[in-house]
């Protein structure tokens, strides 16, 4: 099994509680989203209408996309209700330090 490559993203300060930040890494939008006590890294992508989900709601472990109203598990990435049907990227996040690390 290939190692994975975990890349540094944003500092622990950057995303406090409730929020989200937007990064990017090799030319993909990463959404880092502090839920629930836990960050979470997804592609800034609804899988359904391919929208961008950097300005949807956060909240108890799901993002919603702006647009239609899809919700996403982040630890998942699965759909919670329609209109979306397939899952969205998800992300494994670390933590060095005080360093966010996604592996990409």
């Amino acid at each position: 099994m290939a190692e994975k490559n975990f890349v540094a993203v944003a500092e622990l300060d950057d995303v406090a509680p409730g929020t989200k930040k937007l990064v990017e890494v090799d030319g993909t939008e990463i959404l880092l989203c502090h839920t629930k006590e836990r960050l979470f890294a997804v592609r800034n992508l609804c899988s359904h209408a391919y929208e961008k989900l950097e300005d949807g709601r956060l909240r108890n472990g799901w993002i919603s996309c702006p647009v239609h109203g899809a919700r996403f598990n982040l630890e998942t990435g699965d759909p919670m209700n329609p209109p979306a049907t397939m899952p969205i990227d998800t992300f494994e996040v670390r933590i060095e330090g005080d360093t966010i690390e996604v592996a990409v």
